[in-house]
């Protein structure tokens, strides 16, 4: 059991997603701070000059924290962002497969579709040029 679990852990899948959940929950904790520490607090000073996740409405008497919900917004969509930009050039410099070669050709007689390999055509029985 145990070296199945070894084969299992060493597989190629399994690691890269275990990298990318570490690197993934640091990078989340680098883009939090960006965003609590430098971004929003700059928002923050053009609305008064308070924290801007302490922003908030009453409605009937109950506070409406809409501030953080904004900067939790925020947060996301630098994380989409950043996702967007490395899947974008992790595809750009992935090569394009190379062409199939030809399985077929066209007959000059009849103009039908043939086998590339036939020395004759199979519906006008005209022979064929190599």
């Amino acid at each position: 059991m145990l070296k199945e679990f070894k084969e299992f852990i060493m597989r190629g899948n399994v690691l890269d997603l275990a990298i990318a959940v570490i690197i993934g929950g640091a990078f989340g904790k680098i883009v939090a701070s960006l965003v609590n520490d430098i971004l929003m607090p700059l928002i923050g000073a053009l609305f008064g000059g308070s924290k801007f996740s302490e922003l908030s409405t009453l409605v009937n008497g109950v506070p409406i924290v809409w501030g953080l919900f904004v900067q939790t917004i925020v947060d996301f969509l630098i994380v989409a962002l950043v996702i967007f930009i490395i899947v974008k050039v992790a595809n750009s410099l992935k090569k394009a497969p190379a062409p199939a070669d030809p399985t077929t050709k066209e007959c000059p007689h009849c103009i039908s579709t043939i086998s590339i390999k036939a020395t004759r055509c199979p519906n006008c029985t005209s022979e064929l040029k190599a």
